[in-house]
């Protein structure tokens, strides 16, 4: 799958680490359906350096941008 491509990357493994540091939950369903990925999370912690909020349930649905060919140029 090309969304593994990065994963063992410099940037792939800076993100990781980054998320791991911000975002802490226990995944409840992760689905690939018709090229769009959807994440359930339970008991979700959002970190920043002073902030802390708490959260029950956050669901993450993400798919690949695509240009759609629709910008001009002059």
């Amino acid at each position: 799958m090309a969304y593994q491509s990065y994963r063992n990357t410099t940037l792939g493994n800076s993100l990781q680490e980054s998320l791991d540091e911000l975002i802490q939950a226990s995944l409840n369903m992760c689905r690939f359906c018709d090229e769009v990925w959807t994440f359930v999370l339970n008991d979700v912690e959002f970190r920043e350096v002073t902030e802390l909020a708490k959260v029950d349930k956050v669901k993450i649905v993400a798919c690949e941008g695509r240009n759609t060919g629709s910008s001009t140029t002059e």
